[in-house]
């Protein structure tokens, strides 16, 4: 089986060695590059199966490297920084990238990012998701907890659709209401809230501590199943 390729994108040399190194002891084949016109260059030519980018870079952002990155890949991105500003990571998560980690971090911390992005890389989900108790038939539109039916509105299970197609993915607030209600409806946030609230009273066993239907403070939501393994 051929290792998967990552393609690194820093204009620190130390931390591109460090870990350009990690990466190849972990099994990984790994590019450099460092700057935003190298990392579209050598991704366009040789697309990688994971981009790990930094967030600063002498020539653009790497929030603007990850948007143009999604008008012609799908490969998943880690963005990497030390801004560790809300916005930020808001900004990266909804120009395309699956994950957004600030330095320091831990290099088996990383490697478990990158192992759980490529994990999810495949296309999206079609046909029934199970998550230990729960079990969505995105087909036929069934949504049952420990075998009872569990009614739905439209918009709860817009919501639990979206997050059903890509089991364990950051989807972010903005591409969620965007999914579920159109474009106008991106920054209400409040809304999906209202409407996550409502939706875990049906599907979890306790509201208050979601085993399913995850926050990440900030950013959105990740549908799995916290309690597995």
């Amino acid at each position: 089986m051929t290792a998967p390729r990552v393609l690194v994108v820093d204009d620190e040399p130390q931390i591109l060695r460090a870990l350009s190194t990690s990466l190849r002891a972990a099994g990984y084949e790994v590019e450099t590059a460092a700057t935003a016109g190298a990392a579209l260059a050598q991704g366009a030519l040789r697309p990688p199966e994971a981009f790990i980018i930094d967030l600063v870079l002498p020539d653009g952002s790497g929030t603007d490297v990850c948007r143009q990155i999604r008008t012609w890949s799908r490969a998943p991105v880690i963005v990497l920084s030390a801004v560790g500003d809300e916005r930020e990571k808001v900004a990266a998560l909804d120009a395309g990238a699956d994950d957004y980690v600030t330095k320091p971090v831990g290099l088996d911390e990383l490697l478990a990012r990158l192992r759980a992005v490529l994990r999810r890389s495949g296309p999206a989900v079609d046909g029934v998701v199970e998550l230990g108790e729960l079990e969505i038939d995105l087909d036929k539109r069934d949504v049952r907890v420990s075998g009872e039916r569990v009614h739905l509105t439209p918009h709860q299970f817009g919501i639990l659709r979206a997050l059903a197609r890509n089991p364990g993915k950051l989807m972010t607030h903005r591409e969620i209401l965007q999914e579920v209600w159109g474009p106008r409806y991106g920054n209400e946030s409040n809304l999906l809230q209202v409407h996550v609230s409502q939706l875990r009273r049906k599907i979890e066993p306790d509201p208050s501590s979601p085993q399913y239907l995850i926050t990440e403070p900030g950013s959105g939501y990740r549908l799995v199943d916290s309690r597995d393994g």
